[in-house]
């Protein structure tokens, strides 16, 4: 099953401007850009073919190729990653089974994330899309939270049926947990990881939808897909006592900065 890894990127955010050039204190001194930090997480993943930064920004395109990556120029009319995505795969006459979509924000996504995923969609042909889910710890439950309590939009949470098929994504925590209830560990809710593998007929089919009223109101690209019944499944993937979170707002950095030094050594 021929893989290709696209990491979308675009300069302009809406919440932090600029986002995949900011930098990022690294362990051991000196500092990366974002973009940069998740291109070397995309890179120790196995079992891929190819790894490409998708962008439609000059800026991005530069910084990407100064640090060896491969660059895929795409239509700045691409609205969100997964319309890059179909982009590139159709302006660069591309060939792929599956095509993964790594989020350009989310330099703490671990290797076993993406094979596992990768996995999954090996093992069920008829899936179409499928997602990483995994379980909130008290730390990343304790930053969505706090990140409510101060009226900020952050991470993405994702309920799920007994198939494992998705039945909702939000920026919301759900589902609801009564805040007088504790967790020593693992927190009922699941974070969305930033990932996702689409056969290529499922990218033709997403870009020739409209956009879906619920993927506006929560500005969240993978609701087109349910609100067009067509199935996502959610895989659920083990932290491994990792902490993962992405960039959403500049508020994050110092959160994923701490976690790159907890992890005792640059990614990569």
């Amino acid at each position: 099953m021929k893989t290709v890894v696209m990491i979308p990127a675009r300069f302009a955010s809406t919440r932090f401007p600029g986002k995949p050039l900011a930098h990022l204190a690294v362990p051991g001194g000196g500092s990366k850009s974002l973009i940069h930090l998740t291109w070397e997480a995309a890179m120790q993943v196995r079992g891929v073919d190819a790894v490409h930064v998708v962008t439609d920004d000059a800026r991005i395109r530069d910084a990407a190729q100064d640090f060896g990556a491969s660059v895929l120029m795409t239509s700045p009319d691409c609205a969100n990653g997964t319309a890059r995505c179909a982009d590139a795969l159709a302006r660069h006459d591309i060939t792929a089974d599956l095509v993964v979509n790594v989020q350009g924000d989310a330099p703490l996504t671990p290797p076993w994330f993406v094979e596992d995923l990768i996995a999954a969609m090996a093992e069920d042909e008829a899936a179409q899309v499928a997602t990483p889910v995994v379980q909130c710890d008290p730390q990343s439950y304790g930053h969505f939270m706090a990140d409510r309590q101060a009226g900020r939009v952050g991470a993405t949470t994702a309920v799920f049926d007994a198939r494992q098929h998705a039945l909702y994504f939000s920026k919301e925590v759900l589902p609801y947990i009564d805040p007088k209830k504790t967790f020593a560990r693992d927190v009922p809710v699941y974070h969305h990881v930033g990932v996702y593998a689409y056969r290529p007929s499922a990218l033709a089919a997403y870009v020739g939808w409209p956009v879906g009223r619920l993927e506006k109101l929560e500005a969240l690209e993978q609701l087109r897909f349910l609100e067009n019944g067509h199935a996502v499944r959610c895989v659920v993937v083990d932290g491994r006592g990792r902490v993962f979170w992405e960039v959403n707002n500049p508020e994050d950095v110092g959160r994923v900065e701490q976690v790159l030094q907890e992890l005792s050594c640059p990614v990569g």
